[in-house]
């Protein structure tokens, strides 16, 4: 399988360079964006490419943004990326971009937790409570909440850390209205995904959704939407509570990163070996043909 670790397109002005994925202007109102094959972890960016996870990620958010289209508007103009880029770079998007509205994004990441785990566990056992939301006593790692809760962060530089903050401090950033109506769909979002993914043998733990304002205020969903780079996946069959179960993400990455001797987890990122990439690369296509039932189209 080809893969894509940076784009090259000159037909189009780059607008920048995220984690993952490549921005380009498509006119004053639409963006062409191209989901490589990058991965970060622990806010590094590695320096291999994991094989065709840029085109996982992509069709795993179409997949989502249809089937939660009724919930909320999202950026997606239904227009072809190939028609966009000159003819020679056609292969560059192929299966992996998406020409989206142009929208003012909020600054503030909607997360939504339905178990207790990752940072929430930390919190909770430092403070017992999640971003100020106090919990019952004697919980144990990946609990199941009694109904998925709302821990907003507020979007950090690329390369730093996402900083959770309180409800309180997201009204005063953007305002109550928008605030409670972002809390309101993302967990409407959230328990509809989960709801889903559970008949496929799927436990989505937590998730992480984007959203942005077009000319008229009206709110969208964008970005990217419950991948396995946005969210935690557990197989059902291996859940057990009091662990950390296994997930279909970059948790092989990590796992090997945590092996290293000496990386402080700061660039520049240690070499991938081979196995832990085609681990890696296995994880996040097994992940998008159980939820959607479709292998991987190339």
């Amino acid at each position: 399988m080809t893969s894509l670790y940076k784009t090259s397109i000159t037909s189009l002005p780059l607008l920048g360079n995220g984690k993952v994925r490549d921005n380009y202007a498509v006119g004053d109102d639409k963006l062409l964006i191209v989901t490589t094959d990058r991965l970060s972890a622990f806010d590094v960016i590695m320096n291999e490419p994991i094989p065709g996870k840029g085109k996982v990620l992509n069709q795993m958010s179409d997949f989502w943004f249809e089937k939660l289209g009724d919930i909320v508007p999202n950026h997606l103009t239904g227009i072809a990326p190939e028609t966009v880029v000159a003819a020679n770079e056609v292969e560059q998007v192929r299966g992996r971009a998406v020409v989206a509205k142009r929208l003012k994004p909020i600054l503030v990441e909607a997360v939504v937790r339905g178990y207790i785990i990752g940072s929430g566990w930390k919190d909770y056992q430092d403070t017992g409570s999640i971003c100020g939301i106090k919990l019952p006593e004697g919980l144990q790692q990946a609990a199941k909440l009694a109904e998925p809760i709302f821990t907003p962060a507020a979007k950090a530089d690329l390369g730093e850390h996402d900083e959770n903050i309180s409800f309180a401090d997201m009204e005063k950033r953007i305002g109550s209205e928008l605030a409670n109506k972002m809390r309101d769909i993302s967990i409407k979002l959230y328990k509809t995904a989960a709801d889903y993914a559970a008949t496929r043998g799927i436990i989505i733990a937590d998730t992480k959704f984007e959203f942005g304002l077009d000319d008229n205020g009206v709110l969208h969903l964008m970005d990217e939407v419950l991948t396995a780079d946005s969210s935690r996946f557990w197989p059902a069959d291996s859940y057990k509570v009091g662990i950390s179960p296994p997930s279909f993400d970059k948790q092989f990455v990590r796992d090997y990163l945590e092996t290293v001797d000496g990386w402080k987890k700061t660039p520049p990122a240690p070499a991938l070996p081979a196995e832990v990439i085609e681990k890696t690369g296995a994880k996040y296509r097994e992940a998008l043909e159980r939820l959607t039932g479709n292998s991987l189209k190339d």
